[in-house]
């Protein structure tokens, strides 16, 4: 009897030498593959400068569905596109913008998302009007009287285009306490002045394109040197166009001097009516456990002010590089490994909740599933999203990654689920064990969230390539762990804000037919 048991107990003891020997060669693969043969810039320059922004419902959006089934065949992963709507298609064409008196400059302008076309001859010598102060409801009345045929500005011109840090570097306390005052009490003055209207700064817009404008002009700046964000048009006939900060305050203060600024304006885009919405969904087969699932997360959409850089074309590249080196160092998973990048993330998470919807056998079995979306930095927060045992099994496949990478991650177990905010939420809902790689910000909010400045060049290639060694050896970890993840739910603290108890998100069904006049 002792010798079976001592039989028994070194052969347990060499099958987990030789698991242990095979984690570490695999692990060490993927450190090296993604260091020394990294496809990351090529990746990004494919999917930054040549596909280009990725406007749910623009050609450019699904030809980045295309480009990425592509570039999974080449690396023998099978991909597909795989409906889940309809959308508004549109096409950006050109924006031009000259002031032509009192003197001549090409200013910097870009037509806002979903902007209706200009006249095909464009508009010539458009008077450029603001808001005058209006002392009654019948002075902004009489006062659409006057703006037909001309170019109409609806955002507070901006005091400075420093933003704040600048400020507190350079500026004495004085003149830092000054510029604050002079912006809160211009923010204050501006918002009585449209309420008296009986609008405000959104509905008043609707107004202004009925009262026969020829333009909207718009500057909704980013409190980063040259950064505005560029969201959708608020009109249904007439150009908006986004106007940068020094441009935009530029032609303000001649409005307010008397000194009569004339425009000529070019603003071209495509109706192309409805069409199909895809996410892209690439899968390597599991060879043990293949009904249970490994996925890997990143919305594949953008605005398209810049070209969707890091919001989110850094989470793409890093998910299908992930994907590129498992294949090929770890090509028969246990576990099936999933990667989706969804369509329609920015306007409400659609592409990824669509999935968790139409896919009940795959999110009811899945291990784990990990989201990349916040900008270009390495991952320095990881959440328990309110699973009790998250810690448990997160912390053992942590241990596999490389101290340098682990060491800065902050870890809050087992924390609250997240609602929204990315699309990990949408699988959270639904009960499964999603979770964000949280990343540093590199001033993501200023300058590159949902900016004309989120383009290729604040990429930082460095800490990309550490997110995928760390994503890869998580989704390696998560596939070779013996054990089924629990989906135990925490009892949720009080909520800060009401005092009441917090209670798990609820799944929400996706817009499956979006922006559509």
């Amino acid at each position: 009897m002792k010798r079976r048991f001592l039989a028994l107990s070194m052969g347990m003891l060499l099958i987990a030498s030789v698991s242990i020997a095979q984690d570490d060669q695999v692990i060490a693969n993927i450190i090296k593959e993604a260091n020394e043969n990294s496809q990351l810039e090529n990746l990004a320059h494919e999917l930054m400068d040549v596909v280009g922004p990725r406007l749910v419902g623009t050609p450019q959006m699904k030809n980045a569905n295309d480009w990425a089934v592509n570039k999974y065949a080449g690396w023998d992963i099978s991909a597909e596109n795989e409906q889940w709507g309809e959308w508004r298609g549109w096409e950006r064409g050109i924006t031009h913008v000259d002031m032509v008196s009192p003197r001549i400059v090409s200013l910097n302008a870009m037509q806002l998302a979903w902007s209706p076309n200009g006249p095909k001859k464009g508009i010539k010598n458009a008077d450029v009007v603001g808001f005058p102060t209006f002392a009654n409801k019948q002075a902004y009345t009489d006062w659409l009287g006057t703006i037909k045929g001309k170019v109409v500005m609806v955002s507070m011109p901006q005091p400075t285009g420093r933003p704040d840090y600048n400020w507190d570097k350079f500026g004495t306390e004085e003149s830092i306490a000054k510029i604050k005052k002079d912006r809160n009490e211009l923010s204050t003055a501006w918002n009585k002045n449209i309420s008296v209207s009986g609008f405000n700064s959104r509905t008043i817009v609707a107004e202004i394109e009925k009262a026969g404008a020829a333009a909207i002009f718009s500057s909704r700046w980013s409190r980063g040197f040259g950064a505005n964000k560029i969201f959708s048009a608020g009109t249904e006939s007439i150009p908006n166009i986004d106007i940068s900060l020094e441009d935009y305050a530029m032609l303000y203060r001649m409005f307010q001097h008397g000194n009569s600024a004339k425009v000529n304006v070019v603003s071209e885009s495509k109706e192309l009516g409805n069409v199909p919405v895809f996410n892209t969904i690439a899968t390597i087969q599991g060879s043990e456990k293949p009904n249970e699932y490994v996925m890997l997360s990143a919305h594949f959409d953008s605005w398209d002010g810049g070209t969707g850089a890091t919001d989110n074309g850094t989470g793409s590249i890093l998910m299908m590089e992930v994907m590129r080196i498992l294949k090929k160092h770890y090509p028969n998973p246990k576990r099936t490994i999933i990667v989706g990048h969804w369509g329609s993330e920015e306007q409400g998470l659609n592409g990824s909740r669509a999935f968790v919807e139409d896919h009940p056998e795959i999110v009811d079995n899945i291990q784990v599933l990990f989201n990349q979306d916040n900008g270009t930095g390495r991952a320095v927060n990881l959440s328990g999203q309110g699973f009790l045992n998250s810690y448990e099994y997160l912390g053992r496949w942590m241990a596999k990654v490389p101290r340098k990478i682990s060491s800065q991650i902050e870890t809050n177990f087992p924390g609250t689920p997240g609602g929204g905010g990315s699309d990990y939420a949408s699988f959270v809902a639904a009960g499964a064990p999603a979770f964000s790689l949280s990343s540093l910000s590199w001033d993501y909010g200023t300058y590159t969230w949902h900016t004309n400045l989120d383009t290729y060049d604040k990429i930082v290639f460095d800490d990309v390539r550490s997110n995928v060694v760390l994503a890869a050896i998580l989704a390696y970890m998560a596939s070779e762990d013996p054990e089924t993840t629990s989906r135990e739910r925490s009892v949720l603290p009080l909520s800060r804000r009401t005092g009441d108890q917090m209670t798990w998100p609820t799944q929400r069904s996706p817009n499956r037919k979006g922006g559509q006049n």
